[in-house]
């Protein structure tokens, strides 16, 4: 029955919980056991089941409870196979939707040797525009998992593609996630590529891009401060903040905390 299947994935994490705190009675119960379990249900045919063997995986994950060889060996290869181009539509967008979430709790390594193909692969995807929103959405939380230099030389021109979609909702996309993709290139990129790329969505003929464009404008431009002057850093929930200095720590002027509060809120807004 899938709602006996459903309910033994939602009690996975805290039986995993239980097992890593008390390893030395059950040092391999859990990879012998519990690990392949999630992973099989992955491809459940139910989507409810696959549902939350997902969302047990992203638990396991966060928890740090999943050895890497587990991830390279087991998890990863089975999304590349869900998320392949000739894979089940409904299939595919749940798994490109994992990767995208999964990304920012693998190492750097994991993410763009195994992983960062196949998303590039995922956002010139012509069949399913479902596929390139959830890639255009994730974006910026892409470029943080691999850094700068993959970055660059990867996902830079993807996003280009992404921003000329001719749906407007990957455009709109793009522009809410700007400052997240620019926070990680370098300064002459931002100036020599990203600054005109902003240009046209900003004058983009559909009002709600351009709408989110503007959104985004004060934390985009935000990103050329200097990090080490301007206290600007982005939060590990993608908004932008300013990390006061010392001397206004120890100050009692209300005027630095007014700061704060503005650029904070500014960026919640966007």
């Amino acid at each position: 029955e899938p709602t006996v299947r459903t309910e033994l994935m939602v009690q996975i994490p805290p039986i995993a919980i239980f097992l890593q705190e008390s390893r030395p009675k059950f040092p391999t119960a859990f990879f012998e056991y519990l690990m392949p379990i999630v992973v099989r249900y992955l491809t459940d045919v139910n989507n409810q089941v696959r549902k939350a063997g997902q969302e047990a995986l992203l638990i396991l994950l966060e928890q740090d409870l999943v050895a890497q060889s587990d991830i390279e060996n087991k998890v990863c290869p089975i999304l590349l196979d869900l998320s392949a181009p000739d894979s089940d539509d409904e299939y595919k967008v749940e798994a490109v939707n994992i990767i995208c979430k999964m990304a920012s709790m693998l190492s750097r390594t994991t993410v763009e040797h195994m992983l960062l193909p196949r998303f590039c692969e995922l956002c010139s995807d012509g069949k399913l525009f479902q596929v390139r929103k959830i890639c255009a959405a994730n974006f910026g939380d892409i470029c943080n998992a691999v850094g700068q230099e993959a970055t660059e030389r990867l996902l830079i021109p993807k996003f280009f593609e992404l921003c000329s979609d001719s749906v407007w909702g990957m455009r709109k996309a793009c522009a809410e996630c700007f400052m997240a993709v620019s926070y990680t290139t370098s300064p002459e990129v931002r100036r020599s590529k990203l600054s005109p790329l902003f240009i046209s969505l900003i004058s983009d003929a559909c009002r709600w891009v351009r709408q989110a464009a503007f959104q985004s404008l004060g934390p985009f431009i935000s990103t050329f401060a200097n990090p080490s002057s301007a206290g600007l850093y982005i939060r590990e929930d993608g908004t932008l903040s300013i990390r006061p200095s010392v001397q206004d720590v120890n100050s009692n002027s209300c005027q630095p905390s007014n700061s704060i509060t503005l650029v904070s809120s500014n960026a919640n807004a966007a």
